[in-house]
């Protein structure tokens, strides 16, 4: 201000309030910067008049003016620069607390089934010995009841493990044993354990090669345990999922690069708006296919798809039914394995 005012009009210092209103936003907030933009813009026009006896020309006006219009656009703009700092601090804030609750429920949910094997493997053994008659002799009506039990417990069981898995991916990631893995040995060890479940469901499965009816090798670098899991979980979800007299197959062809594998039912489909979702966590549709089931097969097949570098996906089939299908690289030396 002394420089303001001790030097002629045709010296403009207005800019060097600039200062003062960016300190006054940074320190005391937009009431402050308010006011100091304010005190800023009076003081550079007052220099117009004052000190008195100057001649008042037109370019000295316009310089003023166009130092006013940056203080004013200073204020503005570090008012909203506050804001959005504001604003992004408490987002952040939000986002923090949302991944905490997260947090909290997932630690009480991989808890909370970790402490429920214990009891149902506990229950489970305990049915096994009735069913063994070490309590005494079992009727065959009291054996299908224990059978029913049984089953039940099973898999009450693998959910439990499923959600294990899941959690347990999420956190530390899936860890895997790579091998060599024929991918065609493991569809035809899933269809054959699945086999009595899909003729209950009066279901065909077949396991084919495309257009070829040779068996062929599918090579691929992989966890043979957790792809097993995956044919599983496609199969059940094909299996459950077919009408009665339906067909489930599973068709396996090698490419250039990738193996192909896809599930073909003969279902109900999927709805279009479904398919970018089917593969999420607990994702419960709308459509007839998602009428049953937890929504964590499908989740944790694009888990074990994804950890091996593959591609999962799901896509209706014409005139009715759907496709899940999975590829993985190529095993480079396939060719030294025949």
């Amino acid at each position: 201000m002394f420089m303001e005012f001790s030097t002629p009009t045709e010296y403009v210092f207005g800019y060097l309030y600039t200062g003062p209103i960016l300190l006054a936003n940074s320190w005391f907030g937009r009431i402050a910067t308010f006011q100091a933009t304010v005190v800023a813009v009076c003081l550079t026009m007052l220099n117009i008049w004052l000190p008195e006896g100057g001649v008042i020309k037109a370019s000295t006006v316009a310089s003023r003016a166009i130092a006013v219009l940056a203080l004013i656009v200073t204020g503005v703009l570090s008012d909203r620069l506050r804001r959005s700092q504001e604003a992004i601090a408490l987002a952040r804030a939000k986002l923090e607390s949302q991944e905490e609750l997260v947090k909290v429920r997932e630690d009480f949910a991989s808890t909370l089934t970790h402490d429920l094997k214990t009891p149902l493997l506990g229950a489970m053994e305990t049915i096994k010995a009735f069913q063994q008659e070490k309590f005494g002799s079992v009727s065959p009506t009291q054996q299908q009841v224990l059978d029913t039990m049984a089953r039940s417990h099973k898999t009450s069981l693998q959910l439990l493990e499923t959600l294990l898995d899941i959690y347990r991916n999420d956190t530390e990631g899936l860890k895997l044993e790579l091998a060599p893995v024929d991918l065609a040995n493991l569809a035809e060890d899933a269809a054959a354990s699945l086999i009595e479940l899909a003729a209950n469901r009066r279901v065909h499965l077949s396991v084919n090669y495309g257009d070829s009816d040779w068996r062929r090798a599918l090579w691929v670098q992989g966890d043979a345990l957790q792809l097993q899991r995956v044919f599983n979980n496609l199969l059940v979800n094909a299996i459950n999922h077919s009408r009665r007299g339906g067909r489930v197959e599973v068709v396996l062809e090698p490419q250039t690069t990738y193996q192909v594998v896809k599930i073909l039912d003969t279902g109900a489909g999927i709805e279009t708006e479904e398919l970018s979702h089917i593969f999420e966590r607990f994702y419960q549709g709308h459509s007839q296919r998602q009428a049953k089931g937890s929504g964590l097969g499908l989740y944790l097949s694009r888990q074990i798809i994804s950890a091996h570098r593959g591609i999962i996906w799901a896509e209706n089939r014409i005139p009715t039914g759907a496709i899940f299908a999975f590829k993985l690289p190529i095993y480079p030396f396939q060719g030294d394995r025949g």
